[in-house]
């Protein structure tokens, strides 16, 4: 049997891991939360449930990878193996990798306009228009359906020429690059924009405490929302990432950096992006796509060397995204190769054609696309991997798996708290969701 690929060293697989925590959730949701839900009112639950969170499902679903040394399909067969029930496991495994495979072709259609944007602010189309009006126009010109194929297509080829070359040449090598760069661009960012006169009122507006907002259990529902999407427990990134680590190294020492990085990630976005806002006296009041592709465009515009800060934003954004890209669509191609034996680069050959069909046909409606899949199949797919790993492998397996590669025993109340606090989280994320059209 072939020796599965693995991680070349510890920080390796940490970046990796952070390259799929950080994303678009980082960047064009958390300082909208940030500032429509009182500053730091909403960092305080933010960080409980960061801490809650990395702290069970990102182990869990390192560990559960790590043990299993597979995909979803073949560590939910193993699970439910244990019960004479592995048809059943592997069944309810496809879910959360066609989750990652839906996910990863909606990513790809964004990822398509960070690429313009990006070459754009380069040859200065990105600042052309005159003003947000003209800015929104020319977004929903790109962001219509097929309205802007090459660069998706290009976006894609790039994920799927680093995933060709493996985990240890391709994955790992290309997150020791893009993860760096990416910190060290938005530091710069965040040092231009403190330089900027008014951008003390947004430090202000970060970190004050109102204790009315902090009291609302909206600012705590949309905290869980974003700690948990931010963190990227689905069954499918971390798990798949899990699976090709060394049972010498330490997990839940390895869960913390990532769950600290993704952290510093989004609080570095929150630095740059609402002490812009407050230099303009502009209300951040909107998120997503409109944040990134308008708003911030057209402040950048009417900066002092805007044109320098766009490159380097949308450069950073990319870099970001592209890592978030390649993870996303490990967890179908390694259940290609493990389920119908083809070799790595026909795997990702196969992924990508689907890749390229599907999120040609979707670019006028993903939106859509992406909040069905944020509000039903991630939740989902986080909660399955939890009832499979803490509930049905049972206690002995899961504390022998948490702590190989540890000096020191793991506390004994990670179990219980993974049983009967994560996965009933999980459970309420989905509830929440559906309830409120979508938290994360």
């Amino acid at each position: 049997m072939k020796k599965r690929e693995s991680f070349n060293n510890k920080w390796g697989f940490v970046l990796a891991c952070i390259g799929s925590a950080v994303g678009m959730g980082n960047i064009w949701m958390f300082p909208t939360r940030v500032s429509l839900y009182g500053g730091g009112s909403y960092l305080i639950p933010y960080f409980i449930f960061v801490i809650l969170i990395g702290f069970t499902g990102v182990i869990g679903e390192m560990s559960f990878g790590r043990a299993t040394k597979s995909g979803p399909v073949d560590a939910f067969g193993y699970a439910c193996g244990t019960k004479g029930k592995r048809k059943l496991g592997e069944i309810l495994g496809f879910i959360p990798v066609l989750g990652a495979l839906a996910m990863a072709i909606g990513y790809t259609v964004v990822m398509g306009w960070i690429l313009k944007y990006m070459i754009g602010a380069f040859t200065g189309s990105t600042l052309a228009p005159e003003n947000v009006e003209s800015f929104g126009a020319a977004f929903g010109s790109t962001a219509s359906a097929f309205g802007n194929n090459l660069w998706q297509i290009i976006a894609l080829a790039v994920g799927i020429i680093i995933l060709m070359f493996g985990i240890g040449n391709g994955i790992e090598k290309a997150n020791k690059i893009l993860m760096p760069l990416f910190f060290i661009l938005f530091i710069i960012l965040a040092i231009y924009t403190a330089c900027q006169p008014g951008a003390a009122e947004g430090y202000k507006y970060i970190f004050r405490i109102e204790p009315k907002v902090l009291a609302d259990p909206k600012t705590w529902i949309y905290a869980l929302g974003q700690a948990f999407f931010s963190l990227s427990v689905a069954g499918n990134g971390t798990l798949i990432y899990g699976s090709y680590l060394p049972d010498e190294e330490n997990i839940p020492e390895a869960a913390e950096q990532v769950a600290l990085f993704d952290t510093i990630a989004a609080l570095l976005a929150a630095l740059v992006i609402i002490p812009v806002m407050a230099t303009t006296g502009a209300q951040l009041d909107q998120g997503g796509p409109g944040l990134m592709f308008i708003y911030l465009p057209a402040l950048f515009k009417s900066m002092p060397g805007g044109r320098i800060i766009a490159m380097i934003f949308f450069v950073a954004v990319f870099f970001a995204g592209l890592s978030s890209l390649i993870n996303l669509y490990e967890a179908p191609i390694a259940t290609i190769q493990e389920k119908l034996g083809l070799n790595r680069k026909l795997s990702c050959g196969v992924i990508a054609g689907i890749g390229v069909i599907v999120s040609i046909c979707i670019q006028g409606i993903v939106s859509g696309w992406m909040d069905v899949l944020s509000i039903y199949i991630c939740p989902l797919g986080a909660g399955l991997a939890g009832i499979m790993f803490f509930w049905v492998c049972g206690k002995k397996y899961v504390e022998e798996q948490v702590n190989l590669g540890r000096e020191k025993k793991f506390t004994d109340k990670f179990l219980p708290i993974c049983k009967y606090v994560y996965c009933p989280i999980c459970i309420l994320v989905l509830i929440l969701g559906i309830a409120l059209g979508g938290i994360g």
